[in-house]
């Protein structure tokens, strides 16, 4: 049994694509086996891991683009510090192939500029697809979409970026 505390954070970027009226893409994660938030009809804004050498901005642009189709956005802020949860036990030793305990992850608020035709699930070149539907959702609910153990980097991203959802 592979303890938590032996394992280090997956280096990771979040980004919350915002609307022209201040709402929020969600995606609901696509049944994967080994996924790990395990099984349930979860939905999450666009994340990912870091790749070797890259920036968290790059990341954050990539993961967009993968999971969402979206080129036609830009990046107005960052959480000022990077967020970390913890995988829950039953998941540790098993998700991301045993390596890691949790996620530290850098949060992008992102301005949609496109249309919405512009949105497409993929899947895209060397990419699984992550959502099988999307819907925009006002900022204050993400928290109770997403799977519980993500709730409160989800509620600290939703009060970091309140005045941007708010200017809408």
């Amino acid at each position: 049994m592979t303890k938590a505390s032996q394992l280090p954070y997956r280096p990771c970027v979040g980004v919350m694509l915002l609307n022209a009226q201040g709402l929020v893409f969600v995606g609901r994660r696509a049944e994967r086996k080994g996924a790990s938030e395990g099984v349930g009809n979860w939905w999450q804004m666009p994340q990912g891991g870091l790749d070797e050498g890259e920036t968290p901005e790059d990341a954050a642009r990539r993961e967009l683009w993968e999971e969402t189709g979206v080129r036609s956005a830009r990046l107005i802020a960052q959480t000022k510090d990077w967020l970390r949860y913890d995988l829950p036990p039953a998941l540790v030793g098993v998700a991301w192939k045993g390596r890691y305990c949790g996620q530290e992850q850098m949060w992008f608020a992102a301005r949609f500029e496109g249309d919405e035709s512009e949105i497409d699930l993929g899947p895209h070149p060397g990419h699984k697809v992550e959502f099988d539907a999307w819907r925009w959702v006002p900022a204050a609910e993400l928290p109770d979409l997403v799977v519980p153990f993500k709730r409160k980097v989800y509620a600290q991203v939703v009060s970091e970026f309140a005045r941007l959802v708010a200017r809408g």
